[in-house]
């Protein structure tokens, strides 16, 4: 990569280092899954509290609310996740887990009210980001975020 005229070349690198190699770098994949599991699982805060649930449902809740065709729209977001693992070169049982989840998701939304029950406490886009950040901590670590609260 050719470097701008007048920046330091340390400077130059480390910016380069920070932004990732584009779209397919790992760091890219891991906000863009944690981005997409945000507004599927919990984007929503509730003006009112449920018992068990806390205080936040996601699109994915709302999308199960509009009968077998919401439930389909929310199944083809959720596999987004899937496709994003793949390319992150993850392994078939890995692939086929998340799959699981999805289907799983997609098929209890299809029975009434069951399936509004199961968008909300079931959550498979989170145990399907889990997967993935398992396989990124482990693999390109570089990507780990480190969640604190400052002191």
């Amino acid at each position: 990569m050719a470097r701008p005229s007048g920046i330091d070349q340390q400077v130059f690198e480390e910016a380069v280092r920070r932004l990732g190699t584009g779209a397919r770098s790992p760091a890219a994949v891991r906000r863009r899954v944690e981005v997409l599991e945000g507004v599927l699982e919990r984007s929503v805060k509730l003006p009112f509290r449920v018992p068990g649930l806390g205080n936040r449902i996601g699109l994915d809740a709302i999308l199960g609310l509009l009968p077998v065709g919401g439930d389909i729209i929310a199944g083809i977001m959720s596999s987004y996740l899937i496709w994003e693992a793949r390319n992150l070169g993850m392994s078939k049982w890995h692939l086929t887990r998340m799959g699981a989840n999805t289907v799983v998701d997609t098929l209890l939304g299809f029975i009434p009210f069951v399936g509004d029950a199961a968008d909300v406490f079931f959550r498979s886009n989170t145990k399907n980001l889990r997967i993935v950040r398992k396989h990124l901590d482990k693999h390109h670590p570089e990507t780990a975020i480190i969640d604190a609260e400052p002191l």
